[in-house]
């Protein structure tokens, strides 16, 4: 990670990301309209089946790819974006692990079809875990893992003949394995006097509903043939000139010619430049800062790409929009530094879930969230424990919100999850998130897994690689891990930039006994930093609370008991960030949906807020809490006041 002076990253920054992010190979813009791009969302109804044949390759067997999906037997209306399983009442297909269909039917308009000038691309934001995609009848693509995007391009399929529609077909199976990400197991439960023939489930090891099928967005959209295949942009500050260093990737021919233009919020022109790659410099920048940290937080310009290519066919052109935040991050030995100033993450931990939709993405929900972090004074949350929905970025990156980009690294506890194929998997997991994340300012750190068995001797190989991989893809941010292992045996934390510490004090083990909470947690920090001298974040704390039970003195799973234990961390927490402590994340935001077992009664209830997003008492403390951290900043009371106003929001 870069640390020194921004006029030597003036000169070092355009060499450092020559050598790093443009390591990633192929774009992942996000689809946006433009004079020269359109797109066609395909949410709504599909027709869905699930494969219940006993191996679960019927669906192949018969080649149900190859027809319309009715032809081959019943099907039921699946919304999309949703997860498959809380939608129907049938208890088997909730907990289904195996291959489940898509598929719709769908016009195109006459242009896509005809001109033979543009290219059309069909892109799923996310299929959960491993997906099959056909274009009618024809196989286009694969892919592992749940919570990317990928794409292909179809152009040759709905422009080679006589065309208005075309059939989406995609097979998605959701069953883990040790290599997978996040891992699992299949166990196959034999003696015949208790389990029928064939049963099996599905274990994992962290502690969240497996939800699966078509999350996210399903979307077609079109290009020219020479067209902008991605962007790249860091940026820094010479003193107050704000450095903007750009790389473009062009698909389609050599021979063209790149301008672009960085706007101000009110369309001003800033700077300009020409060429696939430079740097911009932008006098009296406004940088890009968290939400309460000044008075105009989130400041975006708007960096303008046009593309002017020759063809056989004659001239082409392409245009392409990205939002630009100029913003610097850097650690010392025991500060978080945004724009050179200390930065304290007043956070939560989140997850994509809710009611019926499961782990699908629904833009009211959304706004909700960010309404209820933005009432509570936060400034940060982790994606616990796998990449968010793009848009969700995109809200961090408008609204300040400080966002810690986590891959799917969660539950690694199996010796047989460090080996080399999970490595290699790993590796390829975190090209395909930074290559997505990378230009977003909100994300200002990489998270690579969640509670791993960093005690086992193959994870200081393991996360030593990991790492070092990460950040020669990306030299322009911190990297670390969360961690919940002794300091003493964890393997991987020498390589980290910032030590993230999960630990439930007073729950998972002490039930009950709040009072030795701060021993335990002061401990807990003195130890860590003695061993390694970096910065520390408490990535996780918290205790379950079912709203409306109530007990004084407080009990477990009481609304007083959350607070109060909360209230315990706090006194702590407030001590060590006056020294080495940079950061607070409550787990969790909102109760969230579980497997099933004796301890989870109808998921996990940790949150602040319930699943459908009330507040229970936990939520007026940390509110105050965040308000008071906020307020405590360099900037005046009356700045943050004002920011309040602006948003609704007053503080406490």
């Amino acid at each position: 990670m870069l640390r020194g002076s921004a006029g030597a990253w003036a000169v070092l920054g355009p060499l450092l990301w020559g050598c790093g992010l443009s390591l990633l190979q192929g774009g992942m813009l996000y689809p946006r309209e433009s004079r020269s791009r359109e797109r066609k969302e395909l949410d709504g109804l599909w027709s869905f089946r699930a494969d219940f044949s006993d191996n679960r390759r019927q669906g192949f067997e018969q080649q149900w790819y190859r027809a319309p999906l009715r032809e081959s037997g019943p099907t039921l209306d699946m919304p999309v974006p949703s997860s498959f399983n809380d939608v129907g009442q049938d208890g088997q297909l909730r907990s289904f692990v195996g291959w489940v269909w898509y598929e719709r039917e769908i016009t195109l308009p006459q242009r896509w079809t005809e001109d033979l000038g543009t290219r059309v691309v069909l892109r799923i934001g996310s299929a959960h875990y491993y997906a099959i995609v056909w274009v009618n009848g024809v196989h286009v693509l694969e892919h592992e893992g749940g919570h990317l995007p990928f794409e292909a391009d179809i152009s040759k399929l709905v422009q080679s003949g006589p065309l208005s529609s075309c059939r989406i077909t995609i097979a998605i199976n959701n069953t883990l394995s040790p290599h997978t990400l996040p891992p699992g197991t299949i166990l196959y439960k034999t003696d015949p006097s208790m389990y029928p023939k064939g049963y099996f489930v599905q274990n994992t090891k962290f502690d969240f509903f497996n939800y699966a099928g078509l999350h996210r967005s399903v979307l077609l959209y079109t290009t020219p043939t020479t067209y902008i295949d991605d962007i790249t942009v860091t940026t820094d500050m010479d003193q107050d000139i704000g450095l903007v260093n750009y790389q473009m990737i062009v698909q389609g021919s050599d021979h063209f010619q790149v301008d672009v233009s960085l706007l101000d919020e009110e369309g001003k022109v800033m700077a300009k430049g020409a060429g696939a790659e430079g740097q911009l410099q932008v006098p009296s920048a406004h940088l890009w800062w968290p939400y309460l940290m000044h008075e105009h937080p989130a400041y975006l310009y708007s960096l303008e790409v046009k593309l002017t290519a020759q063809t056989a066919v004659g001239p082409v052109s392409d245009f392409y929009t990205l939002p630009v935040g100029i913003r610097t991050v850097a650690v010392t030995k025991s500060q978080f530094l945004i724009n050179g100033k200390p930065f304290y993450f007043r956070g939560v931990n989140k997850h994509e879930d809710a009611d019926i939709r499961g782990k699908g993405f629904d833009w009211p929900l959304l706004v909700k969230d960010f309404n209820l972090l933005r009432w509570l004074g936060a400034n940060a949350f982790r994606t616990s424990h796998y990449p968010y929905a793009e848009e969700v970025l995109q809200l961090c990156d408008r609204y300040g919100i400080v966002v810690i980009d986590e891959s799917p690294g969660v539950g690694i506890v199996l010796v047989e999850s460090f080996s080399n194929v999970s490595l290699q998997h790993h590796l390829e997991v975190m090209e395909e998130m930074i290559r997505r994340d990378k230009n977003h300012p909100a994300v200002v750190m990489w998270s690579l897994a969640n509670e791993p068995a960093s005690f086992l001797k193959p994870a200081g190989y393991y996360f030593k690689t990991l790492i070092a991989h990460t950040k020669a893809l990306d030299p322009s941010r911190p990297v670390t891990f969360v961690t919940n292992t002794n300091y003493e045996a964890d393997l991987g934390a020498p390589y980290v930039d910032v030590i993230c510490v999960n630990s439930y004090y007073s729950w998972y083990h002490d039930y009950g006994h709040m009072e030795v909470i701060q021993l335990q947690l002061a401990t807990q920090f003195e130890n860590w930093y003695k061993a390694y001298q970096k910065p520390m974040i408490q990535s996780e704390y918290g205790a379950d609370a079912i709203e409306g039970f109530h007990e004084d003195p407080p009990l477990m799973f009481s609304e007083e008991y959350q607070k109060g234990l909360l209230q315990q961390y706090h006194v702590v927490l407030d001590q060590k960030r006056k020294e080495y402590v940079v950061g607070e994340l409550i787990w969790n935001f909102a109760d969230f949906m579980t497997n099933q077992s004796p301890v989870r009664m109808i998921g996990n209830r940790k949150g602040i807020f319930t699943r459908q997003r009330q507040p229970k008492s936990a939520a007026f403390l940390l509110r105050e809490r965040y308000w008071k951290l906020a307020n405590e900043t360099r900037y005046q009371r009356s700045a943050v006041t004002s920011q309040c106003v602006g948003s609704g929001l007053f503080t406490v």
